[in-house]
Order: structure tokens, then sequence, then C-alpha cells
């Protein structure tokens, strides 16, 4: 009931919200970190987990993330053990192996949980049709991806199978960038 409870209250915040600038979110090293740092800035948000087959994405969106930081896009990461099991890990040991496997240096946040009762408020407010018409829907897996506008407005959204280095992630990252 608890549980329900606070998805609830979860829910609600974030139907109110305009922009995913309104959200705060643990960091992986579990320090606050309010998405309102990044204003002004184009963020890739991604559900990521160490153990699925679309893991080896994380070389493509750190090189993303370290080719067009200095023109404002910023690639975030959200471990979440939605899928099979597939982050099962602690926040310590993903922070471990992303740094260490894939020398990722972008930020990334607590685990949260992106379906179901406990979804994150952010991850409400990403999949809401309500809120989001064009890009609402449930994820269906690791390593979706939203691109979000420099005012904080969803641009895009990318299914898992559509590579973070694909022409048409690229395209849209760099008009967004313009």
């Amino acid at each position: 009931m608890k549980r329900l409870l606070f998805a609830a209250i979860f829910c609600m915040c974030a139907f109110g919200a305009s922009s995913v600038y309104e959200f705060t979110l643990n960091s992986i090293d579990g320090h606050a970190a309010p998405l309102a740092a990044y204003k002004g800035k184009v963020l890739l948000l991604v559900n990521v987990a160490s153990k699925c087959g679309f893991t080896p994405q994380y070389t493509a969106l750190e090189a993303l993330h370290e080719k067009y930081k200095d023109q404002g896009l910023v690639v975030m990461g959200f471990p979440a053990n939605n899928f099979m099991g597939q982050e099962p890990g602690s926040n310590e040991e993903i922070k471990d192996f992303c740094s260490r496997t894939y020398s990722v240096k972008f930020p990334m946040y607590a685990k949260i949980s992106v379906k179901g009762d406990d979804k994150a408020a952010l991850y409400h407010y990403l999949t809401d049709p309500a809120t989001n018409p064009s890009f609402g829907g449930e994820i269906k897996w690791n390593f979706t991806k939203f691109l979000v506008s420099r005012d904080g407005k969803i641009l895009a959204r990318f299914e898992p199978a559509v590579k973070p280095d694909s022409p048409e992630v690229i395209g849209a990252i760099e008009k967004a960038l313009k």
C-alpha cells in the first residue's frame, strides 16, 4: 500500500511538470542532482543496464558526450533493473563497471525504476501520453533514449535498437544543438 501511495504522489508531481528541469534525482554517488543544473543544455536521457545485449551502447553514448559536450550536449544514464534483472548491482558496482569497462564520464544517476508501481517521477513524465503525446508510452527495454531540448521539452524518443551513433540520433542531436 505504501508503495502505491508513493507512486501516486510521484505521479501527481510528474503530471504537473512542464519540463524535465523540474525533477531532482540522486546521482550515482547518492547526492541530490537536480536536472535544473543543466538548463540551457540539450540532454540525452537513457535508461541503462550493465548486463544487457545493448550494454555496448555505452561506448557510443560516451563518444557522443565527448564529441558534443562543448556544444551543449549532456548524456545522462539512469540505471534500471526493470528488465530481466539486467541491472542487479548496487550504485557503487554500477559506477565501477561503467567507468572501468566503458570509461563513462557522463553523469550517471542512482538506480531507479522506469516502469511499474515504483516508476520514478521523471519517467512518469517522459512516458505519460497525456504529458508527452508525441513520444509517450511505456519503456519497453533498456537503452531507450529521450532527446530533450535546451528548454526542457522532449524532442525525440529512440528505442533501444536505435544506436546512439546512428544517423537518426546524430541528426536529431545536431539539429537540437543549433
